[in-house]
């Protein structure tokens, strides 16, 4: 029998287990270290330099920092889009505030911009687009309606590192942007985090938040001569072993971003005729957009084929998964007015989406057995 291929395998790409060892060697593993500032110091440069990049334990936690940034308070609302992460929602519900519910675009998969002003009211605080796969969200118009009405604007940018939007970095739209660095995820420690701060006068308050509430960070700048709690905050701070290994992918960067572009052209010009064939949608990337390469999936026709193509691949011990269910129409979205048939387009993509096996390490024989077993399916 043929050996399972998973959805997803972390690899190794570079110096990530020696940087490890050195944080061990160093005596520094928890937060701050050494490892900390040069991974922070490399996101920062991807991003021009324009940016502070602060390291969290999860993209969740950025999240939630973001949230607290924004001082939101019982009955503010923040427009999201439906077909996120729980996370997504859950960071500004903690704090009091109601999530809106809007539907996505066909095409891309991201929130439908040309909804989010019919959602806008008076208690309307911020809109927290997610740039789904990577592929960027239409950031002029949601730009333009945030400034017209007074919005923040926080991006979810878990899959976006390295993607554009009109030849501007995804993450640097907003005053606040969101990263990812879980394993599934181009760039990874398996667990981890970053909060990009666009707006300068973030920076204080953030690192106050990210350090318990606590003033510690102007200690260790010698700025105060002892460090107390000025605010509220939580633990945000990754392990400095963490830091490590994700410094060892950060520096394999365009490495790992050749072998994912590969991945994925392979597979759309090998999917291409078989999906027209089975009227199978592949992802929509428009010419404006730089992708990062993050996800490859495929529309089917309706839920019972989607169900029918994960059998087929579970029985050839290949695993491909489905994505996120609607928000709206959960039980937790009910609390805040979701209902069923809110989201239209959300509610059928997430039927009829499969995400296929797609990590750095996979091989072109096992993507080749991935590819001909999609192709014998019902032939």
């Amino acid at each position: 029998m043929s050996a399972s291929i998973p959805f997803n395998r972390p690899g190794v790409e570079g110096h990530e287990l020696e940087y490890v060892r050195q944080s061990i060697d160093k005596g520094h593993i928890s937060g701050d270290g050494g490892f900390t500032k040069q991974a922070s110091m490399n996101l920062e440069a991807v991003f021009g330099g324009r940016v502070r990049v602060l390291l969290t334990t999860s993209c969740t936690h950025a999240l939630e920092m973001a949230a607290i940034l924004l001082d939101l308070k019982e009955g503010d609302e923040v427009i999201v889009p439906s077909f996120t992460f729980v996370s997504g929602v859950n960071a500004f519900v903690l704090r009091g505030a109601k999530p809106v519910f809007a539907d996505i675009r066909p095409d891309t998969l991201n929130i439908d911009e040309r909804q989010i002003e019919t959602l806008v009211t008076p208690r309307t605080r911020a809109i927290a687009p997610v740039h789904y796969a990577g592929v960027g969200c239409e950031m002029d118009a949601i730009v333009d309606i945030a400034q017209r009405h007074g919005l923040e604007i926080v991006e979810d940018n878990a899959h976006g590192l390295f993607g554009t939007y009109r030849g501007r970095l995804l993450g640097t739209f907003g005053r606040m942007a969101t990263q990812s660095f879980h394993e599934t995820k181009n760039i990874n420690c398996g667990e981890g985090g970053a909060l990009v701060l666009n707006d300068p006068a973030l920076i204080e308050r953030a690192e106050i938040i990210r350090e318990k509430g606590t003033n510690r960070s102007r200690f260790f700048r010698g700025q105060v001569d002892k460090y107390t709690w000025v605010d509220v905050g939580s633990s945000y701070l990754p392990s400095d072993m963490l830091a490590a290994y994700l410094l060892g992918q950060l520096e394999m960067a365009e490495h790992i971003q050749s072998k994912r572009q590969r991945i994925w052209e392979r597979y759309a010009e090998a999917l291409a005729p078989w999906c027209e064939q089975h009227g199978v949608r592949m992802p929509v990337v428009p010419e404006h957009c730089r992708q990062p390469y993050h996800m490859f999936y495929l529309l089917f026709p309706d839920l019972d084929a989607r169900q029918s193509m994960i059998a087929h691949l579970r029985a050839r011990q290949i695993t491909a998964v489905f994505h996120y269910l609607p928000l709206n129409d959960s039980e937790m979205g009910a609390r805040f007015g979701g209902r069923a048939g809110q989201c239209p387009v959300t509610e059928s993509v997430s039927e009829r989406l499969l995400r296929l096996p797609f990590y750095n390490t996979l091989s072109t024989a096992d993507q080749d057995r991935v590819i001909e077993t999609i192709m014998a399916w019902r032939s």
